[in-house]
């Protein structure tokens, strides 16, 4: 069954419902959103309550099936819609020779054009028609006629279309899932980073605790690259014009550049990319054969001019840091250290617990010949076989996109679906012929000639800001131990055990776990829950006993009821957890009899 038809369906049904409820509206066009339909129009004046007019309308629109499509010329075409001229703006680009299908009932009257999906779908005659227990309007907003500022603005209104109620009941929960867990709500519910307008859009601040995770992921990242054979480097966020000129970035990116700034006679730039800085640093030194493969890796900051309207939260944003690194290699070495890229990313995947991702190729437009790629043919077809060999060669499936390559080369994206189900390029892989060449870059082969290296480009936990945004919506706010901002909250029963609370706090943070009292304010219930909003992963009670005897009443996050163990076992029990990245909170130790 196509859910596409029944969508587009919808669309004529919300065109209709709206003609009906508000006579005088004017009609412009509608189309397919990811789980719904949407219809674009003047209304007449601003209707109070207006999605919950509409959806009554729409259910009974719906009840009566669909208006019929009927074939006419060009000219009746024009009298039916005499009192539309948005559908007479889009009527007089057809063909006025030709036949014109209109949706016509009543008063009612569209092309059958302004609904428009964005690619054709087969078995449309055996897709169900909307049901109207399974349509229901979502949303309103604003929207200007064909995209643009310079006409008027309409009012739009989106829906939800589905084959059943069922189908649509269960579409309500998922969204509502997606929202409880959305990095910006819980970013700024738990204090992982705030946005401030003295600051701009798209420059979030860190607070302590997102500070906290950020640095622990920062700080494995470059353990996992020493481990694996990278050198760690530092290099300035500014630099010439003349590098991005270079690059070929200033001729291909320069739209997603901030402004140059002249400083002492020379035009700077913030950088877009780290890689023109660590290729000028690979030149700064002769090389071996023997040197090769020769890994830089930085966690290097960026920025790139995102609209105003589409930065948000840690997902989208202006300034970002990313887990940047490059291989210099020889061609005969391309497939081992894509390989061991590849390896890389899914350990690291794994350790994070994700799962559900997907390889894409990302190549040039189908021709090949856009102005947004640089144009040596050879050098595109070498890198984009390269990673099909390697691919294959590890038997990992993957899917081709025309269109989606870099500028100066294919790569392997490797993709997630986010919370509402749109997908999102997490980690990247690219292999490089063309700026080796831009940059002149050489190494001594066996023969003693010199020799051109390929660069593999290759980001394994994307930008700092966009990997905490994934982690955040992946974990619902509940982070593993050794990620978790606070580890242990530590609870006195009363002010009499505060003292030797925060005498033991202080012990679990010498040992290296993140400990913080809950000072005796409020009742020990209040505190318990306020603890347990702040998705700690345990909360620790001392009382006059606990104190006494050496244990502590421990509760994880997520488990009802509480267990006795001795402070000292408890302690091991977490460090261990943290020291190997669990994604458990359960050492399984044995409760302390009581």
């Amino acid at each position: 069954m196509s859910a596409q038809y029944t969508r587009i369906e919808a669309g004529y049904l919300l065109a209709e419902s709206l003609i009906r409820r508000w006579p005088g509206t004017v009609l412009g066009t509608g189309g397919l959103t990811a789980d719904g339909f949407r219809f674009d129009a003047a209304l007449p004046g601003t209707p109070a309550g207006l999605l919950e007019a509409v959806g009554e309308e729409l259910h009974k629109v719906a009840a009566e099936g669909p208006a019929p499509a009927l074939t006419v010329s060009h000219g009746e075409a024009a009298g039916l819609l005499a009192d539309q001229p948005l559908q007479r703006e889009l009527l007089a680009a057809l063909d006025p020779e030709g036949p014109v299908t209109v949706r016509r009932r009543g008063d009612f009257c569209v092309l059958e054009s302004a609904v428009t999906a964005e690619t054709e779908e087969a078995g449309a005659a055996e897709a169900p028609f909307p049901s109207p227990s399974a349509l229901e309007p979502a949303a309103v907003s604003g929207a200007y006629w064909r995209g643009s500022s310079d006409n008027r603005m309409l009012t739009r209104v989106s829906g939800w279309a589905f084959g059943t109620a069922k189908e649509l009941r269960v579409h309500k929960e998922r969204l509502a899932e997606a929202r409880a867990r959305d990095h910006r709500k819980l970013g700024r519910e738990l204090r992982i980073f705030t946005i401030s307008d003295d600051i701009g859009a798209g420059l979030p601040l860190w607070l302590p605790r997102g500070t906290v995770i950020r640095r622990q992921l920062e700080n494995w990242i470059a353990e996992e690259e020493r481990v694996a054979g990278y050198q760690h480097v530092v290099t300035p966020q500014l630099a010439k014009r003349t590098l991005y000129e270079r690059s070929g970035h200033w001729a291909h990116y320069a739209e997603d550049m901030f402004p140059v700034m002249g400083v002492a006679g020379e035009e700077l730039v913030l950088r877009p990319m780290n890689c023109p800085h660590h290729i000028t640093l690979f030149g700064t030194a002769d090389h071996s054969y023997r040197e090769l493969p020769y890994r830089l890796a930085e966690l290097g900051t960026m920025y790139r001019y995102e609209r105003s309207g589409v930065v948000g939260g840690l997902s989208r944003v202006r300034a970002m840091t990313l887990n940047d690194a490059h291989v210099f290699c020889t061609p005969e070495q391309v497939g081992e250290e894509f390989a061991r890229v590849l390896e890389l990313i899914e350990r690291c995947y794994r350790t994070l617990g994700i799962t559900n991702h997907h390889y894409r190729l990302s190549l040039r437009d189908a021709e090949g010949t856009s102005e947004k790629y640089v144009a040596d043919d050879s050098l595109w077809a070498r890198a984009e076989q390269t990673i099909r060999d390697c691919l294959v060669d590890l038997g990992l499936p993957f899917c081709e996109a025309p269109g989606e390559a870099a500028f100066y080369g294919p790569k392997l994206d490797i993709q997630l679906p986010d919370l509402f189900g749109r997908e999102e390029t997490l980690s990247t892989i690219q292999v490089d012929f063309h700026l080796p060449d831009r940059f002149g870059l050489e190494y001594v082969g066996p023969g003693g000639g010199r020799l051109r290296p390929v660069i593999i480009h290759r980001g394994v936990l994307s930008t700092m800001e966009r990997m905490v945004a994934h982690l955040i919506e992946l974990y619902a706010g509940a982070f593993p131990v050794w990620l978790a901002p606070v580890q242990i909250a530590v609870l006195p029963v009363s002010q009499e055990q505060e003292a030797g609370a925060t005498a033991w706090t202080e012990r679990l943070v010498r040992a290296g776990l993140r400990a913080e009292v809950v000072r005796p304010d409020g009742t020990l219930g209040a505190r318990i829950r306020a603890v347990q909003a702040d998705k700690v992963p345990y909360l620790a009670v001392l009382g006059e006993r606990e104190l006494t005897d050496g244990t502590v009443s421990v509760r994880r996050r997520g488990v009802r009821g509480s267990d006795e163990h001795t402070r000292e076992t408890f302690e091991a029990g977490v460090l261990s957890l943290a020291r190997d990245r669990s994604l458990s909170l359960d050492w399984a130790p044995a409760p302390t009899a009581s």
